[in-house]
């Protein structure tokens, strides 16, 4: 006998029906999981045994076999523990694997068979929708899932309560919608003083979606206009909510099931990777790039980025998307953004000040200004000069 669970694999945003299907043959006992898992889908016979084991069950004495179909696309992630003990009991007829062809099953299993969170649930219940089926996902993604209204959704806290529901026996309660979180107060341009020209190219750039780059000496307020941007920018639609809260599922990143109709503000530091900025690593996730998704991607020190690094956002900047090409896998996340970068003019950060420039000047700010290529330069359509404020500015502005 062969029971089948549906699971689901990620792909950047795109989201792989997978088939979990769990066999006892006779033969020496052993448990083995195969169709390229990673050693999170690996480690995952170790949490299935324990959660069995806290539920009174013990692995049947034969050769367990678990297969998870299409076996040439790769399994990574720890949501894949609840399809595969759900796949496993059946097998052993604990539960009914017919019920089970009518779900969609993510979630990661607790040593003590709780169903703790994993990334990935919004695409998931998306995904379930689209398929006609309803999900099973751990109570506290619940809200997160119903965000995918049309999505029947099965929130268990362990696996014995999900047992019981799927029997009849008990009857888990259909979790309510994450709260949509009303836009916070951030920094005003009020609390700008002077840097009229620039607060106008703050105001130019979000009209028209420009790209800015604002240059000036330490303290002219560069930062503080650039987190002042998301504050005049309009609400995000129901479907941008939608796109950007998906990024932020996969990334691990949405809590409680709270989405926000807030443009997000990503300032990554400026020793991040290309990685970091892009995205990648063993287990490909989106980056600062991704993140910032119809939002606003802040970099301050712009000629202190690695150049590498820099570079790697040409691409993204101006196709809106960005692929990440790795061996076994082929990766596009959503990267439509609006950059905002801050520099000083020279490495010192007072060229054409008398009493502060170094002696240097002015080669020191065009070895500086560098650093920093034409191709991404050009990718940039505002350029603007932060003068330095004055205490006789700050006074009139004050009054």
């Amino acid at each position: 006998m062969v029971a089948l669970v549906q699971t689901v694999a990620y792909l950047g945003l795109e989201v792989r029906r997978v088939e979990v299907q769990c066999q006892l043959a006779s033969g020496l006992p052993a448990f083995q999981i195969v169709g390229l898992p990673d050693k999170a889908v690996g480690e995952s016979r170790e949490r299935v045994r324990a959660a069995l084991a806290a539920m009174g069950l013990a692995l049947p004495p034969k050769r367990i076999t678990v297969n998870m179909s299409p076996a040439d696309l790769p399994k990574e992630g720890s949501h894949f523990d609840l399809p595969i003990a759900l796949a496993l009991l059946a097998a052993m007829g604990v539960t009914d694997g017919e019920q089970l062809a009518d779900h969609v099953a993510v979630g990661e299993l607790a040593l003590d068979g709780r169903i703790v969170a994993s990334s990935g649930v919004l695409p998931a219940a998306i995904h379930a929708a689209a398929e006609g089926k309803a999900l099973i996902c751990p109570a506290a993604q619940g809200a997160e899932a119903r965000w995918a209204s049309e999505t029947a959704v099965v929130a268990a806290p362990d696996l014995v309560s999900l047992l019981n529901h799927l029997k009849g026996v008990q009857q888990l309660p259909l979790p309510e919608k994450g709260a949509l979180a009303e836009r916070e107060q951030g920094p005003d341009l009020k609390q700008v003083k002077g840097q009229e020209t620039a607060k106008r190219a703050l105001e130019i750039a979000a009209a028209g979606g420009h790209n800015l780059l604002m240059v000036g000496p330490p303290g002219a307020g560069k930062s503080l206009m650039a987190s002042c941007l998301p504050g005049i920018l309009p609400d995000l639609t129901t479907e941008e909510v939608l796109e950007t809260s998906m990024v932020q599922s996969v990334a691990g990143m949405l809590q409680d099931g709270r989405i926000s109709r807030a443009r997000p503000f990503r300032s990554p530091h400026h020793s991040a990777s290309i990685a970091a900025l892009t995205g990648g690593g063993l287990k490909i996730r989106p980056g600062e790039v991704s993140l910032a998704h119809l939002g606003v991607l802040f970099l301050d020190e712009l000629p202190e980025f690695q150049r590498n690094a820099l570079d790697s956002l040409r691409q993204p900047l101006e196709t809106g998307e960005v692929s990440v090409a790795r061996a076994n896998a082929h990766v596009t996340f959503p990267a439509r953004v609006q950059l905002v970068a801050a520099m000083n003019p020279c490495r010192c950060g007072h060229l054409g000040d008398p009493a502060l420039a170094c002696s240097r000047a002015p080669k020191c700010a065009a070895d500086y200004q560098g650093r920093v290529s034409g191709p991404l330069l050009d990718r940039i359509d505002l350029h603007v000069e932060v003068e330095p404020v004055s205490a006789r500015d700050v006074k009139h502005v004050s009054l």
